[in-house]
């Protein structure tokens, strides 16, 4: 059945029309909302609105990075239309008594949005809604397309031309870690008889602000596993979007600590039960683990400290180790001051005390943008070394793109043939 905003799946929220018609109605109504014929206005009231609203713009720009907890700068274009919104509220509390009709009209117009190129700005820069489809689907609380039930997927049985997703709530033993809904990907060829195949497992992580769902409606996930499924006879491995940090707004690194057990879920809590529930492959060779972001931090992490379960890792932008600001910092606040937790998540201290052989048969590529910061870069070469020489048969690739989900969806396509590969799937050869 189709969703009623699935006509706007074509229209892009990152560039294109739409975008630019925002900007230009936004400016149009500011303009509009300023527009006075009193020199009184034009010589001592305007400049006290622009200079004002400059002001305030500044002034929260300030706030947000003491603060806020933003690592990263956030864009000149959220800070640009956050000025225009406050320049037309500014324009009616300055020039209330020279205004006509048409500025009074014009003013919530110039707001509303002026707020929404500010909200798109912010989202350009990260990708997470690269259509209005994803930003309506996930604003609504709509399911994700090709969904359905646990209990209608066990009944399904017969030929399949696309996958589908499942909405599963993994129970959190032994980790007790508290997390949302989780998503399944599985193949058409899963479907084919009552005796499943054992396919292999790949774990989904997000970035540090981050859904389970981002990876389907940001990063194309299901797209391109359907693709990969289209030309391999319906096989793809079966894609687990995780919940690695049980809110929005919480980082955890993907370890053990202050917010939970998040690496036990990731560890220990999802195979059994994926193993359990869809009759999956087992063992290293078979399970792996694919992030961008702060999810490539967490996916390099979990295949050096658990070659046990994890053979085969896909970082994307990530860090050169769990952190949330200083080692200082980190051991601090992510590890409750406990010196001996960092360095056993530290992936470079613990790929140099590796003894020879524990990652024999571990694999693992790293994917970085040209256009992002060089610590990305520095990073993933410097763990690629390090990898190889503690026994890893690892690469380097660098990917046209910027740090965001735009780089991540491309990474993930360009990967899933080598990562199909080296899970040894259903006719996949070199």
């Amino acid at each position: 059945m189709a969703r009623p905003y699935d006509l706007c799946v074509e229209i892009s929220l990152l560039s294109g029309w739409l975008p630019w018609t925002l900007r230009i109605l936004a400016l149009v109504a500011v303009a509009a909302a300023l527009a006075r014929i009193s020199p009184f206005w034009l010589r001592r009231r305007l400049p006290w609105v622009v200079g004002g609203s400059i002001g305030l713009t500044a002034l929260t720009a300030l706030l947000v990075a003491l603060v806020g907890g933003v690592d990263d700068p956030l864009p000149f274009g959220l800070w640009f239309w956050l000025c225009c919104a406050l320049l037309g509220l500014g324009g009616l509390a300055a020039g209330l008594r020279n205004s006509s009709w048409w500025n009074l009209a014009a003013v919530p117009v110039a707001a509303g949005l002026s707020l929404l190129c500010a909200a798109n700005s912010l989202n350009i820069s990260t990708g997470y809604y690269p259509s209005v489809d994803a930003a309506v689907g996930d604003l609504s609380g709509a399911p994700v397309p090709q969904q359905m039930s646990l209990d209608e997927a066990r009944n399904t049985v017969g030929k399949a031309t696309e996958g589908r997703v499942v909405q599963v709530d993994i129970p959190a033993e032994p980790s007790g870690f508290k997390h949302r809904r989780e998503l399944v990907y599985l193949p058409p060829a899963w479907f084919r008889s009552k005796v499943r195949p054992k396919l292999p497992v790949l774990e989904m992580i997000g970035g540090q602000y981050a859904a389970p769902d981002n990876w389907i409606r940001a990063g194309e996930a299901i797209k391109t596993a359907d693709e990969f499924a289209a030309a391999h006879n319906g096989f793809a491995p079966i894609l687990v979007m995780v919940d690695a940090t049980g809110s929005f707004k919480t980082d955890t690194e993907c370890v053990n600590g202050a917010h939970g057990k998040a690496e036990d879920h990731l560890v220990k809590d999802i195979p059994q039960y994926m193993e359990k529930t869809f009759d999956t492959a087992t063992g290293p060779r078979s399970w792996g683990v694919i992030g961008w972001s702060m999810g490539g931090t967490c996916a390099v992490d979990l295949a050096v400290v658990h070659p046990d379960v994890f053979g085969r890792f896909v970082d994307i932008s990530g860090d050169d180790g769990p952190n949330v600001g200083s080692k200082q910092v980190t051991i601090a606040q992510l590890y409750g001051g406990d010196a001996a937790a960092w360095e056993a998540h530290d992936p470079a201290t613990v790929l140099g005390k590796a003894k020879k052989g524990v990652y024999q048969n571990s694999t693992g590529l790293f994917v970085v943008g040209d256009q992002e910061t060089e610590k990305h870069l520095t990073a993933a070469q410097n763990l690629d070394k390090a990898a190889k020489a503690a026994g890893l048969t690892t690469e380097v690739r660098v990917r046209p793109g910027k740090h965001d989900w735009q780089l991540g969806s491309l990474a993930f396509k360009e990967s899933l043939p080598w990562l199909a590969k080296e899970f040894g799937l259903p006719g996949v050869t070199g």
